[in-house]
């Protein structure tokens, strides 16, 4: 396995996308092991708990399984839909355009939600209690308050066990995470207040889904949703 060292540490983000070009490739197959976290780090030149990130992610896309012990397994990866959209980067430059695209990612993950709470299984409520231990524990923390954010809802989708909906999802917050970053995202998570927020939020959205009520789970995330709309939309009004 062709791994490279990262220029700049702690981008968790770069041996993502590295294992999972790997993966999407066929380099790395369906049932292969990866290396173990120490060696990972080791290749990669960084701390454990950056690759710890990493594979949390990976695991929060489908494309891993990580076992006890640490092991951890290449799933097969999700159905690649056809580009149901068109190619948004170059519109990502336009106030409107990253609005479309926060309208559609609402109409989505409230439709989704609700099939979530009737679909969702015992690993995937797991799942959901773990990102949540860690959004509480790291309050304030930028990095990990905006990786467990996704997280929580990349799991949300894979918890429709809606192949197409996953697909759908992971292409509207790819492209919303690229504009985003423009807006200074980095900042709502490292406010104490609203991370604080943010965390109530994602803990009624789980509830629901946990107690199986659909037109809760949608009403709680539709909330939430207009709750982070309200907070880019003053930075996007600088």
């Amino acid at each position: 396995m062709d791994l490279s060292k990262l220029a700049k540490k702690n981008h968790y983000e770069h041996i993502t996308e590295q294992i999972k070009q790997l993966i999407l490739s066929g380099e790395l197959a369906p049932g292969d092991k990866l290396p173990s976290t120490k060696d990972l780090s080791e290749q990669f030149g960084v701390g454990r708990s950056t690759t710890r990130e990493a594979l949390s992610a990976l695991k929060a896309m489908g494309l891993i399984d990580i076992r006890q012990g640490g092991n951890c397994t290449v799933k097969t990866p999700p159905l690649q839909a056809p580009s149901l959209l068109p190619d948004l980067q170059v519109l990502l430059t336009h106030k409107q355009s990253i609005l479309e695209l926060l309208e559609v990612r609402k109409s989505l993950e409230v439709s989704g939600v609700a099939i979530a709470a009737l679909k969702r299984d015992e690993q995937d409520l797991l799942d959901l209690k773990q990102i949540l231990a860690e959004m509480s524990q790291h309050m304030g923390n930028e990095e990990i308050g905006e990786r467990t954010d996704m997280n929580f809802h990349a799991i949300l989708a894979r918890s429709t066990h809606n192949s197409i909906m996953v697909k759908l999802f992971e292409t509207i917050s790819s492209q919303l995470e690229v504009a985003i970053r423009e807006t200074r995202r980095v900042e709502i998570y490292s406010n104490q207040a609203v991370s604080e927020q943010f965390y109530l939020e994602h803990q009624a959205i789980f509830a629901a889904i946990q107690n199986q009520e659909p037109e809760l789970a949608q009403a709680r995330m539709k909330d939430h949703l207009l709750h982070v709309e309200s907070i880019l939309l003053r930075y996007l009004n600088d």
